[in-house]
């Protein structure tokens, strides 16, 4: 009988129920009882759902407060000293994840980062000779062991020790980033606490243990892999009868296959969605020792209807390789990635909605296939519906538009220059900006308060006018530019307070493009997005932007930016078509985009902002793919931004990801100013501007805006005084780590005074 299996499921809650009691435990109006009544109900929840659909293998411990890496630091007690002395372990949890400022504490967080190519972020793990690793809590013990008292079994997953120690950032015993420490050198440590608690599952009657190794799917070297084995053995010897199961994800095991194909545990699981040469891996070199392996067929990175057939196919052409008794069905990867409830989408146009599936439908698939592959009368009703939905997919017209096909056809290499030179571009924009040296700004949102949530809540209800709501706005926005004079910053925006996200915001105003209500996905922590869904082509109907930038200008002297989302970045962080490359639709956005920017030029606009935030993190798992990938989103957003005169500076804004290896294409992206996350990296973006030079302006961020915590302003003249020291101080922009969005006026004004008062610092100096 063909097993099936779900490496993973999302934490917050179908109405995000998690965000809400985590937010309330932050504020005090929510106490810890309740905080953890949620978490179980919501684990319960998912347990239940999962065993009812038939699956075998049922993930627990991948429940998280904030984020399974932090989870993992956590457990083998590897929080960074300068956490000692919390409250208690929750709320020294909750300071790693976003610091921590009060009478007796003032800590930074642990450096955020994308988790490989995807929006999630996780915490970076900061290890050093001096650390020493313990089995500090039985988490993954205890959530299994809950499940069982209900009655249901399932496999604990965790964290993989090798993945978890590359994943990490070495320090040295000063507390210094030291990237030339050796991490696998804590790795026999390590394994000590990993089969302890392995030890702890195997007596507690675990069936199954799931290891997440993703890093086996990046460029890895011998010694990693020799890792990879010393690891693997030692788990063994510990698992007693306890069957154990290394999964990787998002992309092809390449020359990791052989080393992960010979591991003494019972399976491997692969990604067959993404990773395209698995399949042709598990042929070629078969699985040896009757090893059993998950064959990931149903995709859980986008929410597109699984074929069925296709997947079907895919699975027999496995067990003809390796045995059809060995192939255990299953996702390509956890489910965290996708919104949970597709039945909640009542609005959804009845046609589209059949077009996909949310987290608890691609459970019933992989149940589907499961049977399927037993016998395949037992599921040929939902054979046969597949197969109908897929058809109407095929031959709908909505995904089809002529006059945009024409239009990317038409593009010339013309269309993806400026006109002038960096030095003639910057020359005519000082000129007509007359900005002073260290000029300073924000990357563009300011807080989003109860009430302005609440006034889109009441215009999106019917409850007050159009005409009442843009009169809100306009007091908002006059608001935003009045405290910036006031705090005396250079270069203004509007704040965003019509925006609810970055992408979705202006996924609402193009063609092609589709919305949920009830669609969310965890970003980090509690932060959580709800991506847009491209079905069809994309085109702009109209401006977008331009009568919120203008009456923003009207209101002050000084420039105000246009603020755009960058068409790779609409791309990436959507859930994109799959009928056609991603290539073909992130120039329809660029195009999209281009007419917006020529727009606000025409307005008056001085300076226009297109954020690309998410051009690094779709950056492919191994080198050798990234030329493909860099040769057309890089032009894509010169495509995007090159229709205006030398004069209008074009700004953009990256986070949260690291940029030294792929600093060449950020430079050929031709941004005029790039403003860059830096200080809660702590600076790492100036070792690869030291290494390689830059010849445009950039602004590295001075502090951290995810967390709560007011930094000095002699901190962030720290910041920039390295800065300085690397690049040329007449190309120095001043500015937060990222939006802020997410935090409080009480933090954001403060944090932008003393902002202010480091720059007029360094033009002193």
């Amino acid at each position: 009988m063909a097993l099936s299996a779900i490496p993973g499921y999302p934490r917050i809650g179908a109405r995000r129920e998690l965000k809400r009691a985590v937010e309330g435990y932050w504020d005090g109006d929510v106490g810890r009882e309740e905080l953890e009544e949620t978490a179980r109900s919501l684990r319960l929840e998912a347990w239940t759902r999962m065993r009812d659909a038939g699956i075998d293998l049922i993930p627990s411990n991948t429940f998280s407060y904030y984020d399974h890496v932090l989870d993992t630091i956590a457990m083998v007690g590897a929080a960074p000293p300068r956490y000692a002395g919390g409250d208690n372990d929750l709320d020294t949890y909750f300071a790693m994840a976003r610091g921590a400022q009060g009478e007796r504490i003032d800590v930074t967080a642990l450096e955020m980062v994308k988790w490989f190519d995807t929006n999630y972020h996780y915490l970076v793990p900061e290890l050093s000779p001096a650390t020493r690793f313990r089995l500090a809590n039985r988490k993954p013990l205890d959530e299994y062991l809950e499940a069982r008292a209900a009655g249901i079994e399932t496999m604990p997953v965790l964290l993989g020790p090798v993945s978890f120690l590359l994943l990490a950032r070495g320090f040295d015993a000063d507390g210094n980033h030291d990237d030339d420490f050796d991490l696998l050198s804590l790795l026999p440590d390590l394994l000590d606490v990993y089969a302890e608690l392995l030890a702890l599952l195997a007596e507690a009657g675990a069936q199954w243990v799931q290891f997440d190794e993703p890093v086996l799917v990046q460029d890895r070297t011998p010694e990693e892999l020799a890792a990879l084995t010393r690891a693997y053995e030692r788990l063994a010897a510990a698992a007693g009868s306890t069957k154990l199961l290394v999964n990787t994800y998002f992309g092809d095991v390449d020359e990791a296959y052989r080393t992960l194909a010979e591991l003494p545990v019972d399976a491997i699981g692969l990604d067959l969605v993404r990773g395209r040469r698995n399949l042709g891996l598990l042929q070629r070199f078969g699985l040896p020792g009757g090893k059993h392996v998950v064959a990931g067929v149903v995709d859980g990175r986008n929410v597109w209807l699984n074929d069925l057939g296709a997947s079907l196919a895919t699975v027999r052409e496995i067990g003809a390789a390796v045995g059809e008794d060995r192939v255990i069905v299953g996702a390509s990867c956890s489910l965290l990635h996708v919104p949970i409830e597709l039945d909640l989408e009542t609005d959804l146009d009845p046609e589209l909605r059949s077009w996909l599936a949310f987290a608890n439908q691609k459970i019933e698939e992989v149940a589907v296939l499961g049977r399927a592959l037993d016998d395949p009368n037992s599921a040929a009703d939902e054979l046969a519906a597949n197969r109908s939905a897929l058809e109407s997919r095929r031959n709908s017209p909505r995904t089809f538009n002529p006059a945009v096909r024409k239009r990317v056809d038409s593009t010339t290499g013309a269309d993806y220059d400026r006109d002038g030179s960096v030095e003639e571009r910057r020359a005519a924009q000082r000129m007509r900006l007359g900005l002073p040296p260290f000029p300073t700004t924000t990357i563009g949102s300011f807080p989003q308060t109860p009430e302005i949530r609440r006034s889109r809540r009441r215009h999106a209800n019917g409850r007050i006018t159009a005409e009442e709501y843009e009169g809100f706005l306009e007091a908002e926005i006059e608001q935003v530019i009045r405290l910036q004079e006031r705090i005396g910053l250079d270069v203004l925006v509007h704040g965003e307070s019509e925006r609810n996200d970055m992408v979705e915001y202006f996924g609402e105003q193009l063609d092609g493009f589709a919305f949920t209500r009830f669609g969310w996905v965890q970003s980090y922590g509690s932060r959580n997005v709800k991506p847009p869904i491209v079905y069809g082509d994309v085109a702009r109907p109209g401006a977008m932007t331009v009568r919120w930038a203008t009456y923003a200008q009207s209101l002050t002297d000084r420039p105000v930016k246009g603020m755009l989302t960058g068409p790779v970045t609409i791309l990436n962080w959507s859930f994109i078509r799959d009928d056609q490359p991603r290539s073909e639709t992130c120039r329809q956005i660029a195009l999209a985009i281009r007419d917006e920017v020529v727009d606000l030029e025409a307005a008056g606009i001085p300076i226009i902002q297109v954020d690309e935030p998410a051009l690094r993190e779709g950056v492919p798992l191994r080198t050798a793919d990234w030329p493909a990938y860099l040769g057309w989103a890089v032009p894509c957003f010169r495509l995007a931004t090159a229709g205006v005169r030398d004069d209008t500076q074009i700004q953009s804004h990256m986070c949260y990801v690291h940029l030294g290896d792929v600093l060449d294409a950020v430079s050929d992206m031709e941004a005029d100013v790039m403003l860059l996350f830096n200080a809660r990296s702590d600076a790492e973006s100036l070792d690869g501007f030291r290494d390689r030079g830059y010849d445009k302006d950039l602004g590295l961020g001075v502090y951290d805006i995810h967390s709560p915590r007011v930094p000095p302003t002699d901190e962030m003249v720290g910041r920039l005084e390295e800065a300085a020291a690397v690049i040329d101080p007449a190309h120095l922009w001043v500015n937060p780590d990222c939006g802020l969005k997410t935090r409080r006026y009480e933090e954001t004004v403060p944090s932008l005074e003393h902002m202010v008062e480091a720059a007029q610092h360094m033009r002193r100096a």
